[in-house]
């Protein structure tokens, strides 16, 4: 694996995690009712869940890479295309993030565990990693060092990711629900995935 490759992998990779989805709106939920101490149990139990989800599609991505080239192939030109599709969406989410606080006492264990299971469970993880992994793999590389990298850069920025969402929306509560700043992030998050999925179409009709 190049360290091009790598680079280009952590970069989408932290594009696509500070889109807010499911478990982000989760993270920030708790952290709005009930402040900065939700951070370290919200952020583990989000990289568990992303361990879990990102393991059972590297598993299913690695048999579709001895099965068929063309099959991977086939998986690489998809995912390029669902890039696009949720840069478009993105784009056209507008300025809503639908947070609301939970104020209810719950202690760090249930909370690590509730963010474990909204990001392991939702089929929609399993199907990204799916779609987006096979981007970055060489079929010549050896397999599982590949999974190890991508697997702990990307879980590394997903606990960053959920920390900082955390901290910010305990902290600076009014910039997680100024909607201008949401419409900002939001279009600029969705112009950059749509460039990466399009840049992806093109390296592939270069080959």
């Amino acid at each position: 694996m190049s360290f091009e490759n790598w680079a280009a992998f952590a970069a989408a990779s932290t594009i696509l995690l500070v889109i807010p989805g499911p478990t982000i709106l989760l993270v920030v939920s708790y952290a709005l009712g009930q402040g900065w101490r939700t951070a370290l149990p919200m952020a583990v139990g989000v990289a568990l869940g992303d361990f879990t989800a990102m393991t059972l599609s590297m598993l299913g991505i690695g048999a579709l890479l001895a099965a068929s080239a063309t099959v991977f192939t086939v998986l690489k030109v998809i995912g390029a295309g669902y890039l696009i599709y949720l840069g478009i969406k993105l784009f056209r989410a507008g300025g809503a993030l639908k947070a609301e606080p939970r104020t209810d006492a719950v202690s760090a264990a249930r909370m690590m565990a509730h963010a474990w299971l909204v990001t392991a469970l939702n089929p929609k993880s399993i199907t990204f990693f799916v779609a987006f992994l096979p981007q970055f793999l060489d079929r010549h590389a050896d397999f599982w060092t590949q999974m190890l990298v991508f697997e702990a850069t990307f879980l590394g920025l997903a606990f960053s990711n959920a920390f900082g969402y955390a901290l910010i929306a305990s902290r600076a509560r009014a910039i997680v629900r100024n909607p201008k700043a949401i419409r900002v992030f939001n279009r600029t998050g969705g112009t950059l995935l749509v460039g990466a999925g399009i840049a992806t179409v093109a390296m592939r009709s270069g080959n």
